[in-house]
Order: C-alpha cells, then structure tokens, then sequence
C-alpha cells in the first residue's frame, strides 16, 4: 500500500508542476509597413533606385499578450548615451552600436558629452576591406557588415572625428543608404579580380573615389573647441580613449574556453582571434555585474526570431522554442551550429532592470525595427530583451577591461 501510494502521490505532484509551466502561445500577424518603408524608403528612393521591398502575407510570432511587459525605458536604471539614431538603409549597425558605446565611454571616463562619426569608421573600414581583398587576390569577405571590434582597429589607425564634423549624408539625405555605393565598389573588386589586375594603389584611390561621391570625403583636419586636430589626435587629446583598454567577450562551446579565438563569421573579416571565450555561467554573470557597476556594452547576436516582436520591442523565448530551464550552452551552440543563431545585428546595452528575480536589460537599437512606435516616444529607438534571450541569442560584446579584471586573469 505504501508503494502504491507514493506512486499515486509522484503523479499528482509531477501533474501539478507541469499544470504550472508557463505554455506560451504563438500567433500569425499580418505583414504591416512601419518605419522602414514609411520613413527611411521615402528618402532613399529619392536617390536610389531600389526595388519595393517584397511584402509578406503573415508572420509568426510569440503572444506576449498576457504578460506584463517592461517596455517602459523609465522602469530601467541606465546610463548616459547620446540619443536615438538611424542606420539607415545601411548595413552598419556594428558602427553605429559601438560608436553609441565609446561615446558612453567617453563620459564615463571624461563627462564630456561628443556625439562622434559612425560614418567615418564606415568609410576606412572599406577601405581596409579593400586592401585585404586585393591583397588575398580576392579571396577575403567584402561586404557591408563587420563587428564590433573593428570600431577600435580603425580608431587605432585612423582616429575618430566628431559626428558634426563628418557625418556622410550628402545632397540633403536625411538617412544613410549605401547600397548603390556598395554595388558600385563590389563590381569595380569583382572586375579587378575577373583581369588580374592587383594594383593596390589604383584599388584604394578607386573605392576611395567611389565613396567620396556617395558619403564625402573625410577630413585630414578639423576645427573642434577653437582648436585644429588631426582625427588621431582628436582621439587622444579629447576623447581619451585608449584601445587598449577595451575587449571582446565571447560564448561559443564550438571554441575551447578560457582561451582567446577566433570569431568564426564572415563579418569577421579579417579573421581577429582576440576574442575571450568564456563559459556561458560566466558571460551572463559579467553581463550582470558590469551593468550594475556602471559599465555599458556593444553587444551582437540574433534579433531574428519569433520571441522578438517589433509591436511591444521585447524579446523573449517562448516556451515552444525552449523553455527556459533547458537553455545552456549545449542549446546555445546547436542554434548557431545549425545557422538559426547568427550575428546578424550589433546593439548598445545600457541598462538593466530586475522584474520578479529577473533580468532585462535596455537596448538602444539603430535600425528601423526598434522604431516602429510612435517617434514622440520615450522608447523610439529602444529595446527591452529578457536575460533569457541575452543568455540564448546575443552571441558576444565588446566592454571595458576594467570590467572584468578578473575574469581576464583566468587566460
């Protein structure tokens, strides 16, 4: 009998426990314009001449309906970044992100407040791009995309100029596009490569050439404050960062933890293995501690998913993805392994809110996605992801050393 009823009582209870696992609900939504086509296309077809963009009938998404959504950015404790700004029609969201990140770093370390150049970064990381193609005889990744961590490579090379200065809108466009100028270089590679013809200084003046129209020309110089600064010196004697002073936080089981890798994506271009790979415990614990104490972050990962809904602009994984208590690193890595987790957007997380025990963070977002509420908003321009899908999708980030002190003494 008393076999008998403990079996009884095993059934009850495990019945009782799975009646209380949240069961999320998923639902197809019509494909609506927002931002995108109704702000950033109206300006890009007045000097491009792109194609309508495909319209799709439905889309699958999680029901959020029923939670109680912290999509308010006054709920969050967060730090000072310059405001809100759009890529474009650009693919340059590792600039635009890490750029709003070093500003952060600017008044965190100085309280100067300097709206810096994305676009400046853009123009020389072309130019590098370039170079390498030509030199590997074409056989390197050119394309629009890169990661975060080249923000601070071409700093070193090239400085950095602020945004007033140089901000590569030209003929009166209001939002960034560059997909003809992008197609322009492409084809002016593919032919170099197509006639064997590797001259590296004719490559570089002609990409060069090719932006210069499209973006305008960098300066060599510049007034800032009464003074002339070279953008170098701009870099050192104003903003006083040091490149040296910042790392890149990695989590992939594929790569050998507590050793630096490489980042294994074709936007990794050059093919950097300065990367921390860390366990998955640990990259969410660093992520935890750092914001509390101040730190901002360039993150990147997957912003593609059902759980991530532009309506409310939370991301979360819905249970019939993964429930929660099943995602670790074995969950993390199939999901990039198998190409559904890539590094397809680069975002600046600065702040953090503890809802009920749990984690969410604030992301300040570049691209049209975040900006399909009303513009007059607060939140126009921000995100709100759950610790959940920070510890699922958001595949590395670039902070401060300082940071994590401790964690670097573990290499």
């Amino acid at each position: 009998m008393k076999t008998l009823f403990s079996i009884v009582l095993a059934l009850v209870l495990s019945g009782s426990l799975y009646a209380q696992v949240q069961h999320d609900k998923s639902v197809f939504k019509e494909y609506e314009p927002g931002y995108y086509q109704n702000s950033i296309l109206k300006d890009v077809r007045n000097f491009d001449n792109l194609q309508k963009e495909k319209k799709m009938d439905k889309r699958f998404f999680m029901d959020q309906s029923n939670y109680d959504l912290p999509d308010k950015i006054d709920l969050y404790k967060q730090y000072w970044h310059e405001p809100t700004i759009s890529q474009g029609n650009a693919g340059t969201c590792w600039s635009f992100s890490t750029t709003s990140f070093y500003e952060s770093e600017i008044f965190r370390i100085t309280g100067q407040k300097i709206k810096l150049s994305d676009i400046y970064t853009v123009y020389w990381e072309y130019v590098e791009k370039a170079r390498r193609f030509v030199e590997k005889r074409g056989d390197s990744n050119f394309d629009e995309g890169s990661e975060g961590n080249a923000v601070a490579r071409i700093y070193k090379e090239y400085g950095i100029v602020p945004w007033d200065v140089y901000n590569g809108l030209v003929e009166g466009r209001k939002f960034h596009s560059h997909a003809t100028m992008f197609k322009e270089m492409n084809t002016f590679l593919q032919n170099v490569k197509k006639e064997n013809s590797w001259n590296m200084e004719y490559a570089l003046n002609t990409i060069k050439d090719i932006m210069n129209h499209y973006i305008g020309e960098p300066p060599a110089s510049f007034e800032y404050k009464g003074k002339t600064y070279t953008p170098k010196e701009f870099l050192t004697d104003v903003t006083k960062l040091d490149m040296d002073d910042y790392v890149e936080i990695l989590s992939l089981l594929q790569e050998p933890y507590w050793e630096q890798v490489e980042y294994k994506v074709p936007d990794n271009w050059w093919h950097s293995k300065d990367y921390y790979n860390v366990p998955l415990d640990d990259f969410m614990a660093i992520i935890k501690k750092a914001i509390r104490d101040g730190y901002t972050m360039s993150i990147g990962g997957d912003v593609s998913e059902a759980g991530f809904l532009r309506t409310t602009n939370c991301a979360m994984v819905p249970t019939f993805d993964i429930p929660s208590e099943y995602i670790d690193e074995n969950a993390r890595q199939f999901r990039f392994s198998n190409k559904t987790s890539t590094d397809d957007h680069g975002m600046h997380l600065i702040g953090w809110l503890d809802k009920d025990g749990t984690d969410w963070y604030l992301i300040k977002d570049s691209s049209s996605g975040s900006r399909n509420n009303d513009e007059n908003a607060p939140e126009f321009g921000y995100y709100f992801f759950h610790e959940d899908y920070v510890k699922l999708k958001m595949l590395g980030f670039t902070i401060h050393k300082d940071a994590v002190i401790d964690i670097l003494k573990k290499f």
